[in-house]
């Protein structure tokens, strides 16, 4: 699968977020390093996932909010 990934360069190295999966963070010292780890926080976060759906029943839904 491929993911949309956002690496935002820090004086500490890379933090990089997957904006499609809500919450799936990481960070790196090099970019290579950020690159990695948020496909290992991927994998993880999809696996989590799958194992949270046999539990529950989750339901998407859209809501108008009037300004």
């Amino acid at each position: 699968m491929r993911y949309k990934i956002v690496l935002i360069k820090t004086k500490e190295g890379y933090s990089v977020s997957c904006p499609a999966l809500r919450g799936c963070h990481s960070q790196g010292k090099t970019k290579r390093q950020a690159l990695q780890n948020i496909k290992s926080a991927i994998r993880e976060w999809l696996d989590a996932e799958s194992k949270e759906n046999e539990i529950f029943s989750v339901i998407e839904e859209e809501v108008t909010v009037d300004a």
